[in-house]
C-alpha cells in the first residue's frame, strides 16, 4: 500500500471522527436544551400532585411519597375552572373562526385584486398589529359600557331559551378579539397569497369567474394549511389572553368569567398561595390549546412551509 493511499485513509478517518464528534455535540446540546426547558414543566406537574405539607417538605422537582400524593388538587381545580373553560370556549372558538375568515378575505382583496388606495389600507392593517393592548384599555371600557351597552340593547333576548345576560359579555369579547386579531391574520394570509400564481387567477377571470367565485373555488381550498396555522395561533392567543377579560368582565364572580380570570385568583388564601392547586389549574387550562395543536399539527407544519 502506497503512502498516498495511507494518507487518504487517515484523512477519511479523521473526517469521519470530526463528523461523529460534531453529531454527538449537536445531540448533546439539543438534549441539554430539552432538559432545561422541561424542568419547569416537570416541577409544576410534580407539584400539582403534592399535598400542601409535601410542598413545604420537598424540593419542587422531587416526586412526593405515598403520604404526600393527592389527586384532590386536580379535582378542586377542575371544579373551579369548568365554568370558566366553557365561557372561554364560547368566545374563543367564534373569535378564532371569524378572524380566520375575515383575515383571509381581506388578504385576498389586498393581494390578488387591484384597486386604488390598496397600499394605504394595507398600511392601516400593519399599524393595527402594533397597537398595544394597554393603549385600548380606556377606549374599550368606554365603548362597551357607555356607547354600546349590549346587555341593555339586547335585553329582549335574555328571556329566550339557552340565553342569559352573560352572553352579552361573551359577544363583547367575541367582537373585541375578532377586531384585534384581523390585522395579524390578514398579514399571515397575504404572505401566502403573494406566492400564488397570477396566471391561475387570470385563467379563472377569463373563464368568467367572479372575484367571489374565484375566492370560494380556488383560494379557499389552497388556504387550508394557512387556516390551520391561523387557527392554532389565534386560538392560543385568545384563550390565554387576560387583559380584555379583565376590562370587559372585571370580576371573577361574574357568570361570564373566563378561565384566565378565574385562574388568576385560584389558590389564593389568607394563609398563603396553594401552589399545588395553582399548578393543577394551570395544566387543566392548558389542555384545550394542547388538543388544538395535536388536531392541526400536520396542516400547521404544511402551512408554515408555505
Amino acid at each position: 500500500m502506497s503512502e498516498a493511499t495511507i494518507d487518504v485513509d487517515e484523512t477519511e478517518r479523521s473526517l469521519r471522527e470530526r463528523v461523529r464528534l460534531r453529531t454527538v455535540a449537536l445531540y448533546s446540546a439539543v438534549l441539554a436544551l430539552v432538559v432545561f426547558y422541561m424542568i419547569p414543566i416537570q416541577s409544576g406537574l410534580v407539584t400539582s400532585f403534592k399535598t400542601s405539607r409535601a410542598v413545604r417538605e420537598t424540593a419542587p422537582f422531587v416526586p412526593p411519597g405515598l403520604e404526600g400524593f393527592t389527586l384532590g388538587k386536580w379535582e378542586f381545580a377542575f371544579s373551579a375552572l369548568s365554568d370558566g373553560m366553557f365561557n372561554s370556549l364560547l368566545f374563543t372558538i367564534p373569535s378564532t373562526i371569524l378572524c380566520a375568515i375575515f383575515g383571509s378575505m381581506a388578504a385576498y382583496g389586498l393581494t390578488l385584486a387591484k384597486w386604488r388606495g390598496q397600499i394605504f389600507v394595507f398600511a392601516l392593517f400593519i399599524a393595527g398589529i402594533f397597537i398595544p393592548y394597554q393603549a385600548v384599555i380606556i377606549p374599550l371600557s368606554e365603548f362597551w359600557n357607555v356607547w354600546v351597552d349590549l346587555e341593555a340593547r339586547l335585553g329582549f333576548l335574555w328571556g329566550l331559551p339557552l340565553l342569559a345576560r352573560k352572553h352579552a359579555t361573551i359577544m363583547e369579547l367575541i367582537v373585541t378579539h375578532t377586531a384585534y386579531g384581523i390585522p395579524i391574520v390578514t398579514v399571515l394570509f397575504r404572505a401566502q397569497y403573494k406566492s400564488m400564481s397570477r396566471e391561475m387567477m387570470e385563467a379563472a377571470k377569463l373563464d368568467g369567474a367572479s372575484m367571489w367565485r374565484t375566492y370560494r373555488r380556488i383560494i379557499l381550498p389552497l388556504s387550508v394549511p394557512m387556516f390551520a396555522v391561523v387557527f392554532i395561533f389565534q386560538f392560543t392567543q385568545i384563550w390565554n389572553e387576560f387583559l380584555f377579560s379583565l376590562i370587559i368582565i372585571q370580576s371573577v364572580s361574574d357568570p361570564a368569567a373566563s378561565v384566565t380570570l378565574i385562574l388568576s385568583g385560584l389558590g389564593e388564601a389568607l394563609e398563603g398561595v396553594d401552589f399545588p392547586l395553582r399548578m393543577a389549574g394551570a395544566f387543566i387550562s392548558a389542555l384545550p390549546t394542547l388538543i388544538v395543536y395535536v388536531l392541526f399539527a400536520d396542516k400547521f407544519a404544511e402551512g408554515v412551509r408555505v
